[in-house]
Order: structure tokens, then C-alpha cells, then sequence
């Protein structure tokens, strides 16, 4: 059976905030009961919180999917601390470039925003931002599950925010209907 993907783009870094993790736990747990596969950059911080949510749910049908960088100048070898131990699917690429290089062609945030159907973005940096706006010019429905615009600095003003997982829910399950994913 071909299960929608949904991407959730985060930062990877670890945080001490709790209010993000448990909105990547959310995620990862309703994502995980909807019969999608989850697909992430593969990385630590609340890349890893909602894989360890989704991979953990019991009866899921989707699977755990990273999209990995490489180190610079070895593309055979997977940054440090790639894949988080979640990832069921590692997909290896030769593309080191991520962070504020996340937009160049030599990212893998393409890869990451072209195969989800649909993104949410949680809490992040530089490197969230990119995949935003790379959803934006690829024209991927996207949307914030944040307290505030500031959870991601430069957000674009289009991108809707919600506060409540409720709301993503409905925004992702019309963006997924509306493209002939979801029964």
C-alpha cells in the first residue's frame, strides 16, 4: 500500500525548551496513527523527538524516513550523529550543505520538501527556514505548529501558524484529500 509522506522540518539541534518537544511528540504521535510515513532530515534534536514519537506508537502503518547529509568533502560518509536511531529508511545522499546552505543546490532539503506531500514545520533555525521557503518555491502546502512567527525567525508572513495540534490536523488532512492522498 503507497502511504502519503509528510515531512516535519525542525531543528536538530538539542533543546532544553519542553513546549517544543512535546509538539514534536504530538506530531510524531498523531502522524503515526493517521497512515502516513513520517519523513525528517534524519537528525537529533526535534528531528529525533518526533521520529522517537512516530517510530514508538503502537499498530502505525508508515515508516520513519531520513533524508541524510553527507560530510563535506567525503559523500560517502554520513554526517556525525546521522541517522537518529529512530530512521527505519535512511536514504544517503551526497549533499553536505545545510543550516544557512539549506536553500543551495547541493542541500538535501529539496529532496526532503519535493517527496512530502505536505510539511509541517516545528521550532528551528536557519536550516528549518530554508526548507519553508523551498516548500513555498516548490509550492508544497506548509504549515507552523508554533507558539509564535519567532519560534522560526524570518518566517514568511503566508505561512499559517496554529497553536493547537487540531488545527495542523485539519490543515494536513485537507492539503493530503485535496491531492488525492488520503481516502
Amino acid at each position: 500500500m503507497n502511504l502519503p509522506i509528510v515531512g516535519v522540518v525542525a531543528s536538530g539541534r538539542e533543546s532544553n525548551e519542553t513546549v517544543h518537544e512535546h509538539r514534536a511528540q504530538e506530531i510524531g504521535e498523531w502522524l503515526a496513527s493517521e497512515g502516513v510515513n513520517l519523513l525528517t532530515g534524519g537528525g537529533g534534536g526535534l528531528m529525533a523527538a518526533v521520529s522517537r514519537a512516530f517510530y514508538e506508537r503502537p499498530n502505525r502503518r508508515g515508516l520513519v524516513i531520513g533524508v541524510l547529509p553527507c560530510v563535506k568533502d567525503d559523500p560517502k560518509t554520513p554526517k556525525k550523529n546521522y541517522p537518529n536511531k529512530w530512521v527505519e529508511i535512511p536514504i544517503y545522499t551526497h549533499l553536505p550543505l545545510s543550516g544557512p546552505e539549506g536553500g543551495e543546490l547541493l542541500s538535501r532539503n529539496h529532496i526532503n520538501v519535493l517527496t512530502s506531500q505536505v510539511i509541517i514545520a516545528l521550532a528551528g533555525g536557519e536550516g528549518t527556514l530554508s526548507e519553508i521557503k523551498l516548500a513555498v518555491t516548490y509550492k508544497r502546502p506548509v504549515v507552523a505548529y508554533l507558539d509564535s512567527p519567532a519560534d522560526i525567525p524570518g518566517l514568511p508572513n503566508r505561512i499559517p501558524i496554529y497553536q493547537q495540534i487540531g488545527a495542523v490536523q485539519r490543515f494536513v488532512r485537507v492539503k493530503l484529500r485535496a491531492g488525492g492522498v488520503l481516502r
